[in-house]
C-alpha cells in the first residue's frame, strides 16, 4: 500500500532554515510527480510547490519562491523541501503529496509541523 512519511520539522527561529523529508513506499516513486503541500491553523491548504518525476522541473508558490527548494532523489524513494529563510507564515503542518495537484486527499503523509517562532 501506499505509505508516505515525513519528517525533519521542528521549532526555528525567524531566519532560520529546515529540511524535510518524505520517505515513499508502496508505489513506483520515480514514476510520479510529487508536490508539498502545507497547511496553517485555522486556514486552507495551500499548495507550496511539485516537482517532476526526474527531478528536473519545479514549480513554486510566490510565497515560498527563492526560499524553498524541492527536490528528490529517485534511488531513495525521497522527496525533500529545503525551506530557508523562514518566515513566521511559513508555520503550518507540511504534507507530502502524491501527484503535481497536490490534493489533501490524494496520498498523502500524516504530516510534520513547522513551526517558525523567536
Amino acid at each position: 500500500q501506499v505509505q508516505l512519511v515525513e519528517s525533519g520539522g521542528g521549532l526555528v527561529q525567524p531566519g532560520g532554515s529546515l529540511r524535510l523529508s518524505c520517505a515513499a513506499s508502496g508505489f513506483t516513486f520515480s514514476s510520479y510527480y510529487m508536490s508539498w503541500v502545507r497547511q496553517a491553523p485555522g486556514k486552507g491548504p495551500e499548495w507550496v510547490s511539485f516537482i517532476n518525476t526526474d527531478g528536473g522541473r519545479t514549480r513554486y508558490a510566490d510565497s515560498v519562491k527563492g526560499r524553498f527548494t524541492i527536490s528528490r532523489d529517485n534511488a531513495k524513494n525521497t522527496l525533500y523541501l529545503q525551506m530557508n529563510s523562514l518566515k513566521s507564515e511559513d508555520t503550518a503542518l507540511y504534507y507530502c503529496v502524491r501527484g503535481m495537484l497536490g490534493r489533501l486527499s490524494d496520498p498523502r503523509g500524516q504530516g510534520t509541523q513547522v513551526t517558525v517562532s523567536s
